[in-house]
C-alpha cells in the first residue's frame, strides 16, 4: 500500500483503519478481535494500524465516537424536517431516524450496544456520555414544550431519560426479533405510547 505522505493522505489511511475496525468488531466482538486481525483487514501493516492508534481501546473509542457523530447526524437531519415547536413531531422524527440508522447499519448497533456494554468502566463511561447527549437534548425540547403549555408539568429531565432509555433498548430488540413493525410504525408507537399511554380510554 502507497505510504501516506500528505495530511489528506493520513486523513484518509486513518478512516480507512477504522472501516476495516469496524467490520472486524461487528463480526467477531471486541474481545475476540485483535489488532492484527484489523491491520489485515485493513491491508496496512501492523506497525502502521499502531502508529494511528497506540491500542485496540483507543481504536475503538474513536470508532465510537465516529458512530455516535453519525447517529447524531442522522438525527439533526431528522429534525429538519420536523416543526420546530411541535414536540410530537421532534420525537417521532428522532425515534424513525434512530431505528432507520441502526437497521441500516448493524455493525454500529453492535458496537454500540452490544460490545460497549461489557467494556468496562471507560466504554461505559463514553457510552453513558453518548445517551447523556442525547437526553440533555431532549430535555431542552420538553422544558420548551412545557413552557408553551404543549406537555403536562412533567419533570423534563425524567421524561428525556425514559425516553431515551425506551428507545436504545427497542432499537436492540428490533436487531434481532422482528415483531412486524417497520420502523415508522415503531416510532408511531413509541411516539403514540409517550403522549397518550396504553391506558384503555373509555367513554361514559
Amino acid at each position: 500500500m502507497r505510504r501516506a505522505v500528505t495530511d489528506d493522505d493520513k486523513l484518509a489511511r486513518r478512516a480507512e483503519i477504522l472501516t476495516a475496525a469496524k467490520t472486524v468488531f461487528a463480526d467477531r466482538g471486541y474481545s475476540a478481535t485483535t489488532m492484527a486481525d484489523i491491520a489485515r483487514a485493513a491491508e496496512v501493516s501492523y506497525g502502521v494500524a499502531y502508529w494511528y492508534f497506540a491500542s485496540k481501546d483507543e481504536l475503538f473509542t474513536a470508532l465510537m465516537a465516529e458512530e455516535e457523530a453519525a447517529l447524531r447526524a442522522h438525527i439533526v437531519a431528522a429534525f429538519g424536517e420536523a416543526p420546530a415547536l411541535d414536540l410530537r413531531a421532534v420525537l417521532h422524527g428522532a425515534v424513525f431516524a434512530t431505528f432507520e440508522f441502526f437497521e441500516a447499519d448493524r455493525a454500529a448497533a453492535a458496537l454500540l450496544f452490544r460490545d460497549s456494554l461489557v467494556l468496562g468502566h471507560d466504554f461505559d463511561k463514553h457510552l453513558a456520555g453518548m445517551f447523556g447527549r442525547f437526553i440533555d437534548d431532549f430535555e431542552v425540547s420538553v422544558r420548551s414544550a412545557k413552557a408553551r403549555g404543549e406537555v403536562a408539568d412533567v419533570p423534563s429531565r425524567l421524561v428525556a431519560f425514559t425516553v431515551t432509555a425506551v428507545v436504545s433498548q427497542l432499537a436492540i430488540r428490533r436487531l434481532s426479533v422482528d415483531d412486524g413493525f417497520s420502523a415508522e410504525q415503531a416510532a408511531a408507537f413509541v411516539v403514540s405510547m409517550v403522549f397518550d399511554g396504553i391506558g384503555s380510554h373509555r367513554t361514559s
